[in-house]
């Protein structure tokens, strides 16, 4: 069972010293659950402490270089406590399933589709969210992470109200998160918001990207009409991959995305392109798919898919 304060499970999860814990809470009401979805981008590319001349560009970029050396540093001091231990919020679990394993405890570096072989050398956009709405609630937050890479809207998470095959990501989300409420057992909770960040396999797939935005609304309301959340809120983040574009798919799919959030009610869409970081000064040069693995990049991602969920809970 996912239990708020139980520190002992949290840190053991994740490996983390005890004491490193720094933002606990009393249990105040319910829970409130965020459902953070998509694809690889939403799974977690960011790099922790890779730093191989060969492979990682002599870490630059990655978050321990990032946390000294990018302009968000100073933004970034939160995430390690007195001590230069990674912090583990206990007032902000989250549930991840990876595999076969469900990843869960207090929220800190490594929630990402990398963890199932115990490497928390990753983080996604979950980890500043995270930060930015548990410093929101006196309550305890949830988060449920579901995600996988390379999927699509178009064929993977269709949505049933979108017509043809349920995509099997549909329903193995949905899944998930009724796993992830059933593990509260007995604590109350309230769903209150779902962030999106998906969307490079459309933009690949030209007949996706007509569609998209009208499978974007089908979406939130399947998933409202699913979990009887009727004014749960939502956060989609763009994909902006690479910053600025005024033509082609990428620029056809950012359209689609920002047209099919102003569709949906109580809904919000995140521009990122400005978190978008040189190759040259990233762990991964050449994973643009992946914002070449640069940690401050995913950092202000969460950040901002965090400001802006708070902006519509005030």
């Amino acid at each position: 069972m996912l239990m708020f304060a139980l520190c002992s499970l949290t840190h053991a999860a994740m490996g983390q010293d005890a004491n490193a814990g720094t933002h606990q809470k009393q249990s105040r009401g319910p829970f409130k659950v965020f459902i953070l979805a998509g694809q690889s981008n939403m799974e977690g590319q960011g790099s922790v402490d890779h730093n191989g001349e060969k492979d990682y560009n002599g870490g630059k970029g990655n978050l321990v270089w990032s946390m000294k050396h990018s302009k968000s540093a100073d933004k970034m001091k939160i995430l390690k406590n007195e001590k230069g231990e990674w912090v583990v919020r206990d007032d902000v679990q989250i549930s991840f399933k990876v595999g076969d394993q469900v990843l869960k405890g207090g929220l800190t570096v490594g929630y990402t589709g990398y963890a199932a072989d115990g490497s928390k050398r990753h983080i996604g956009p979950e980890l500043a969210f995270g930060f930015v709405l548990g410093d929101f609630y006196e309550e305890p937050v949830l988060l449920i992470k579901t995600a996988w890479g390379g999927k699509s809207l178009y064929e993977d998470f269709r949505p049933p109200s979108s017509g043809g095959r349920v995509g099997p990501c549909y329903t193995k989300m949905v899944d998930e998160i009724r796993a992830a409420l059933a593990d509260l057992g007995d604590q109350k909770y309230e769903i209150v918001g779902f962030y999106w960040q998906q969307g490079w396999n459309d933009m690949c797939t030209p007949p996706a990207i007509p569609e998209y935005a009208q499978n974007l609304v089908n979406l939130v309301s399947d998933l409202r009409k699913e979990f009887k959340a009727p004014n749960m809120r939502v956060v989609v983040g763009q994909l902006g991959n690479g910053g600025p574009v005024t033509e082609g798919a990428m620029f056809d799919f950012r359209k689609a995305q920002e047209e099919g959030t102003k569709q949906i009610q109580n809904a919000l869409f995140i521009k990122t392109t400005d978190f978008a970081r040189p190759a040259e000064l990233s762990p991964c040069p050449t994973h643009g798919h992946h914002w070449f693995a640069n940690a401050e990049s995913y950092f202000l991602i969460g950040e901002s898919a965090g400001e802006g969920m708070r902006s519509l809970l005030k």
